[in-house]
């Protein structure tokens, strides 16, 4: 047999195996399903709310004058059980005492009791968590958001926090810190690959605390200068991804069934 008949045999051979290996691969896994898109008109949105674009990333922001307005926390109900979601949390109240607005404030152990401090009406249930350990909340620094028994607001970096130990009414420990005394927290990437709805908190002064919960995904390097940048806060800590959830008065806005520990309530004062 001559040689070019041998390489002709072999390119045919070759060109086979290519055929069979293409058939046989297999399939290729399934895109990943986008975000729904999340539709808020604005007439569910509470006074104390706006829509903000900020590095082509929509949010929901909502300022808080304290001279008006008070923030609770909340967990479980009289019988020690854990609300369980932010829908079941508004859903348990009667509509007259509802809050006008209520976000998730902190993460959760699995059973849905507070990952770190936790601090409500100055009944403290849970310890300070300095321990290092796996997860956005040990993404150190991180930090409380609290409200003194003197009506200030603040958020300290845990270390911070423990030196200071303030005499507080409410506080939630959580992480990281998304903006510390007007810096991003030194760990995050400019604009990293992860990208979830997140909600978080800052401090603008001493009589405004700021909540803000994205409608789209974004990353945390992009959301901690939404805060320090667009919304003037020197400190901000985050509060959690993908179950970030927003009610009003009357329903809830952005998630609401997902599994909630702290959560985050402000009233209008009479």
């Amino acid at each position: 047999m001559s040689s070019r008949s041998i390489i002709a045999i072999s390119i045919v051979v070759l060109v086979i195996m290519l055929g069979i290996f293409w058939f046989m691969r297999p399939p290729p896994p399934p895109k990943p399903a986008p975000n729904p898109p999340i539709n808020i008109s604005d007439g569910d949105l509470p006074d104390i709310c706006r829509k903000m674009t900020f590095e082509g990333v929509d949010s929901i922001v909502c300022e808080i004058d304290l001279r008006t307005h008070r923030i609770d926390l909340a967990r479980a109900n009289a019988d020690g059980e854990a609300y369980g979601s932010l829908k079941a949390f508004m859903e348990s109240r009667p509509q007259d005492v509802r809050p006008i607005l209520a976000m998730n404030a902190g993460m959760y152990e699995e059973d849905l009791s507070p990952v770190g401090l936790y601090v409500e009406e100055g009944n403290q249930t849970s310890e300070l968590e300095t321990n290092e350990g796996e997860g956005n909340f040990f993404l150190k620094p991180n930090g409380v958001f609290f409200i003194g028994k003197n009506g200030t607001p603040g958020i300290l970096e845990t270390g911070a926090f423990a030196a200071a130990a303030p005499d507080v009414r409410i506080a939630t420990q959580s992480g990281p810190m998304l903006v510390i005394d007007g810096q991003v927290h030194p760990r995050f990437e400019p604009n990293g690959t992860s990208r979830l709805i997140r909600n978080g908190v800052g401090i603008r002064d001493a009589n405004t605390v700021v909540l803000a919960i994205t409608i789209e995904p974004v990353s945390l390097g992009s959301f901690a200068r939404l805060f320090k940048d667009g919304l003037g806060c020197a400190n901000a800590l985050f509060f959690d991804g993908t179950i970030s959830s927003l009610a009003n008065g009357r329903k809830t806005l952005v998630g609401g069934t997902d599994p909630v520990g702290p959560i985050i309530a402000v009233f209008g004062k009479k």
